[in-house]
């Protein structure tokens, strides 16, 4: 019953990791990516839809993203969204490709995305502690039942423990790599 919960654990903290993981793609950095547009959605005949099922990403540079949609009438929509988006970007219409220069970032956007990656990582911590707390209460409630021992439980406990500190360990890992990433000046 502890290696259940225990594996439980592990495969949730996985998943918060794999959430950072996505979330710091889309974190804008100097460096051009198709990423980038990960979280903008356009208005596809009514739906919100997101950028990469709608057209095709390219990044034939590192300061320019090409997008060209499978349907041509979507430019001006997909030019709108990129320009409603918080990316701070305005893409070229030249009628069949949106092209979108990335410019070099400020020291003051700079230091903005390094608060924001700050918050996320924060987030992302909260949710391993949740995790680990749901863990212990679980570990907690099989020794009330009396399905486990008292050593058993402590043993499991330590092994949650071990978990989050390794989890958070590889959280403040990607963290620093991506802040550095922001803040190296091409």
């Amino acid at each position: 019953m502890i290696k259940e919960t225990v594996a439980q654990t592990r495969v949730r903290m996985g998943k918060a990791l794999e959430d950072l993981r996505h979330a710091l793609a889309g974190v804008r950095t100097g460096r051009a990516s198709a990423a980038l547009f990960e979280h903008v959605k356009v208005d596809y005949y009514g739906t919100p839809t997101p950028l990469n099922q709608v057209a095709t990403l390219g990044v034939p540079e590192p300061t320019l993203v090409t997008i060209q949609p499978w349907d041509p009438t979507l430019l001006p929509v997909i030019d709108k969204a990129i320009r409603a988006s918080d990316l701070g970007l305005n893409p070229a219409n030249d009628g069949k490709l949106l092209r979108v220069p990335i410019p070099p970032l400020t020291e003051e956007r700079r230091k903005e995305l390094v608060k924001h990656l700050h918050k996320l990582l924060e987030d992302h911590r909260t949710g391993i502690r949740n995790i680990r707390r749901d863990a212990n209460e679980e570990l907690k409630k099989l020794m009330k039942e009396k399905k486990i021992s008292e050593d058993d439980e402590k043993r499991g406990l330590e092994e949650i423990q071990k978990l989050t500190d390794e989890f958070s360990g590889k959280l403040d890992g990607q963290g620093k790599a991506k802040e550095k990433e922001i803040l190296e000046i091409r």
